[in-house]
């Protein structure tokens, strides 16, 4: 081959391609810019399991982008106040929070279907309806107003029914209790003689221990021993009929959210399931071994009786029919959740809770 031939073909070939990289650059920018957003918490890093799925979220997406996107967290009360998070997402304040809907029912109550409602859904069939059943649309389409778009982040399971000076053995023995509640469970308690206080975890504590309040919930064994309110309240309640299933959001200011390039709504859509899967699998995994430590210290364990579950759940069903009468978004989300537990009870009793009363019995047997 003629030697000067050979290379003005191999010039103009480089030339080719030295011009399609760039011009394919631009195009590569402008589909993984450069992103910094700020993430405000409603927890306290104390607590590494609800907090840690912020941080997980964070991890994920700056992996997945190359660090590209990057998300910084802060713990409740370090830029924002733990109960105005969504706020300051909707105000632009920050661009996302990690948070609970039902924190924000003062806005509306429809907020408080977005996390858990009195003998609503457990885990598993909150994160079916929001993922299969058409919940995250209809919270979503909710949200729109306030400029929020949330998606499901966390879910701690069934919780415990909170800690109390005092046995509870009757209906009665509610009547004049303050207690630390939140969501519609405390309007339901107020009901029936429970005055309700809505305090962020991180000051519960300090208000147990002073008596500005005779119980509080907050989620279950692993988080409530680190919390150590065994210290100040012997008797631990279960359950808490009012979250069998709360689930835990990411909230996005929404025109943020939509301006997004599409492969990162992906990614950061991908992030939240998998730190939602992530936060119930770890407290499945250490809750037993917190509730032992916190019988080891003297807690007593009381299950509401059925009397007084009765009670309150009737409290419970005239509440939705209070707030569906005057609420009309209210009453669409509660309604698809009523149809959809419905029929995920009739499966559940079916095979799961078969299965699960077997194996129940055999581990108190010892046969494990």
């Amino acid at each position: 081959m003629n030697r000067r031939k050979f290379f003005q073909q191999a010039g103009a070939a480089g030339l080719g391609a030295a011009a399609s990289v760039s011009l394919a650059a631009p195009a590569l920018a402008q589909e993984n810019p450069k992103i910094t957003w700020k993430l405000t918490s409603s927890f306290p890093k104390s607590l590494d399991i609800i907090f840690g799925a912020a941080d997980e979220i964070a991890r994920s997406v700056s992996e997945a982008t190359g660090g590209n996107f990057t998300i910084q967290t802060f713990a409740a009360g370090e830029i924002v106040p733990p109960l105005q998070a969504a706020d300051a997402v909707a105000a632009g304040t920050v661009e996302m929070a990690h948070t609970c809907c039902y924190y924000y029912i003062g806005k509306d109550p429809a907020f408080a279907l977005g996390t858990a409602v009195p003998f609503g859904l457990n885990a598993r069939m909150t994160n079916a309806w929001f993922s299969a059943g058409g919940g995250n649309e209809l919270i979503n389409e909710f949200l729109a107003g306030h400029n929020l778009y949330a998606l499901p982040a966390g879910n701690t399971g069934a919780q415990m029914g909170g800690w109390y000076r005092k046995e509870i053995k009757t209906i009665d023995d509610l009547k004049g209790l303050k207690m630390r509640i939140a969501g519609l469970a405390g309007e339901v308690m107020s009901k029936v003689g429970v005055t309700p206080q809505q305090i962020a975890g991180s000051d519960v504590y300090a208000a147990l221990e002073k008596g500005t309040i005779d119980a509080t919930e907050f989620v279950g064994p692993y988080d409530d021993f680190k919390l150590g309110f065994y210290k100040v309240a012997k008797y631990y309640y279960y359950p808490a009929w009012w979250e069998g299933g709360p689930a835990v959001h990411a909230f996005f200011n929404k025109e943020k959210f939509e301006g997004l390039p599409a492969n990162y709504k992906r990614i950061l859509t991908d992030a939240c399931a998998a730190a939602n899967a992530s936060m119930l699998a770890k407290y499945d995994t250490h809750n037993a071994a917190a509730l032992r430590r916190l019988v080891a210290e003297g807690t007593e364990l009381r299950a509401f009786g059925s009397d007084i579950l009765d009670v309150c759940h009737q409290a419970a069903l005239e509440t939705y029919a209070e707030l569906g009468a005057k609420n009309p978004a209210f009453k669409k989300i509660y309604d698809s959740q009523q149809a959809f537990k419905k029929d995920a009870y009739l499966w559940a009793q079916i095979a799961e809770y078969g299965f699960d009363t077997y194996m129940m019995i055999q581990q108190r047997q010892g046969k494990l």
